[in-house]
């Protein structure tokens, strides 16, 4: 316990320590947020003068900032409150039971302790530093220290004032910090599928954790804050195909790299002891989705409607790619694979979902469901490596293709951005390599210090006996 309250200590130090290095001045980061393309940023400009008043009108915001409460749109804020909410659902139940249910039995109360227990610790971390970090400008590489602990975020009643997010000026900066809480939250949780049957919670809980800071908030930052250089560069991202799927697919393959696989694995059957938990938890996390992209708007408008419409479209689309091919190669559709495949659906879209139409929608949706089967079932087998859940085949493969294909297809008349493959790619690669690297560098340094892996013992026995202490009768 003394190695583990050590490691949690050098880790804060030296991640509140590289904070300071973070804040250039600040004409460079306003320099830098005007060429970015963020679709917050394009949501809250969609109201800005005509073009023959610009000369008179107002910079637009590059940091948060206080302005008055008649400057709040109530039908953005009721939009975006529920967005929040549907968006914390898909973890706490839905991911929670998708993997649950996929597990075996004697596994089921650890999988769903992990999806629990990375809500509150990400959420504790968010309100630390992560929010500002990932949402405040600061370097290209890393947000600013303005918002540690939260602090400026601010209601006044009296006065009638309080904080927006410079990313989303029409709903209060309270709101929009809960809605990006819960894609930070939801992303080390999609790792876990990886790792399921094997890690110790010990080790999880501190791999998710400096994870959350170290890997999440500066790829949430290169892409979605317009001081970011990947959005300086004209990244396309609408929802998290790079910041959340490719990052904790990529991430998931690190895990199932160094942790090596599943005792029997291979040798001995590993069927889901529940489908009908994982059927339910794939309901919960398609309707949450609608939260996840068109939320990112932040706005209830007619781009957050298409989002809804293109979300709707890919993963009915997917679902069947999968469960078709799935037919074709195995002579039956599944339950786990139609379910899958809507997952596949989810993942590919998000990235796209606030650029493209109906038509690319499916487009996407079916290239992803047909292709995620693939790597979920072949590609894993050929290379050998031990995904539990398919984190990396489902979220990994689809969040890449999501991203590449928003290049291809994204549309100026929806979003105002022209697509392009090749600016695409530097963003799948930097977050790819960077992703994976440290992901697996901190959990060899874990490794080497308290242990990733429980014993063969603990393995056998479940995790929800050895563990937690407890089981499912």
């Amino acid at each position: 316990m003394n190695k583990l309250t050590g490691f949690l200590c050098l880790g804060i130090l030296s991640l509140t320590t590289s904070a300071v290095w973070a804040d250039p001045p600040a004409s460079e980061a306003s320099s830098a947020a005007s060429s970015a393309a963020v679709p917050a940023a394009e949501s809250a400009s969609s109201s800005a003068p005509a073009a023959g008043d610009a000369a008179s009108a107002a910079p637009a915001p590059t940091e948060p900032q206080l302005v008055t409460l008649d400057k709040i749109s109530a039908g953005d804020t009721a939009w975006m409150l529920t967005s929040t909410a549907l968006v914390l659902m898909m973890t706490v139940p839905g991911l929670a039971l998708f993997y649950g249910g996929m597990v075996r039995k004697k596994n089921v109360l650890a999988t769903l302790m992990q999806s629990f227990a990375i809500t509150c610790v990400v959420t504790i971390l968010w309100w630390l530093v992560g929010y500002s970090w990932a949402f405040t400008p600061g370097s290209p590489w890393l947000g600013g220290t303005s918002r540690l602990f939260m602090n400026g975020m601010t209601f006044m009643k009296d006065a009638n004032k309080l904080t927006v997010s410079h990313l989303a000026l029409t709903i209060p900066e309270t709101v929009y910090a809960m809605f990006q809480m819960t894609f930070a939250i939801i992303t080390p949780a999609l790792i876990a599928g990886a790792f399921a049957d094997r890690m110790k919670f010990s080790a999880m809980l501190i791999f998710m954790s400096v994870w959350s800071l170290l890997v999440y908030a500066p790829i949430a930052h290169w892409v979605w804050e317009p001081s970011g250089w990947l959005a300086v560069k004209g990244v396309l991202d609408y929802a998290g195909g790079t910041v959340v799927h490719i990052n904790a697919g990529v991430a998931a393959l690190a895990s199932c790299l160094v942790m090596g696989k599943r005792v029997g694995y291979g040798k001995e059957a590993m069927p889901p002891h529940n489908l009908v938990l994982t059927l339910i938890g794939a309901s919960l996390l398609w309707v949450g989705w609608f939260g996840f992209n068109a939320g990112s708007a932040t706005a209830a408008d007619g781009r957050a409607g298409m989002a809804m419409l293109a979300t709707q479209l890919a993963t009915a689309a997917a679902a069947l790619g999968w469960m078709f091919a799935e037919w074709i190669t195995k002579g039956k559709p599944s339950v786990l694979g139609i379910a899958s495949g809507a997952v596949a659906g989810l993942v590919a879209i998000t990235p796209a979902s606030g650029y493209v139409g109906p038509a690319p929608a499916i487009i996407i949706g079916l290239i992803a469901g047909v292709a995620c089967y693939f790597a979920a079932t072949k590609l894993k087998a050929a290379l050998g490596y031990d995904d539990s859940l398919d984190a990396f085949g489902v979220h990994g493969i689809g969040g890449i293709i999501g991203a590449l294909l928003t290049g291809v297809f994204a549309s100026k008349e929806i979003s105002g951005s022209d697509g392009s493959v090749i600016t695409q790619l530097w963003g799948v690669g930097s977050t790819v390599i960077y992703g994976f690297v440290v992901s697996f560098i901190l959990l060899k340094v874990i490794d080497m210090t308290i242990g990733l892996r429980v014993t063969e013992e603990q393995e056998r026995e479940g995790l929800d006996i050895s563990l937690h202490g407890e089981s499912v009768e």
